[in-house]
């Protein structure tokens, strides 16, 4: 019922494709924990990898879904130092870094945007 966007195609899409499978922990205690997490269902994670930079570097790649203009934020429970705005080819770009605000990000996207995020980890 509804528009796609209401009726959350492309989350139902995703669930399909790539369904979550179970990893047996070694505890019934762990908590639960997500490294990534984003505030607007208009707006997906597609990506999280290892930077060609370095062990300490990951990249996050994000796109607007919904067709609309958009501010999200991404939230990391990673020790995150550094952030900035990168092409594909994971080079940061003129003017792109990201203020780290609450352990998260605010990311502006306009309709159908791709963003690459470089992020340096405090480790």
């Amino acid at each position: 019922a509804g528009s796609f966007q209401e009726a959350g195609v492309i989350q139902h899409a995703y669930n399909l494709n790539f369904p979550l499978h179970v990893v047996p922990a070694s505890c019934a205690q762990c908590p639960a924990w997500s490294a990534f997490s984003v505030s607007s269902p208009a707006v997906v994670l597609e990506t999280v990898k290892q930077a060609g930079a370095g062990p300490e570097a990951v990249v996050v790649r994000l796109y607007e879904a919904h067709g609309s203009t958009v501010t999200a934020w991404l939230q990391t429970s990673l020790p995150i130092k550094e952030a900035m705005l990168c092409d594909l080819l994971e080079r940061p770009v003129a003017q792109g870094q990201l203020q780290l605000e609450q352990g998260g990000l605010r990311l502006s996207f306009t309709p159908f945007r791709v963003l690459s995020i470089l992020l340096v980890r405090s480790c």
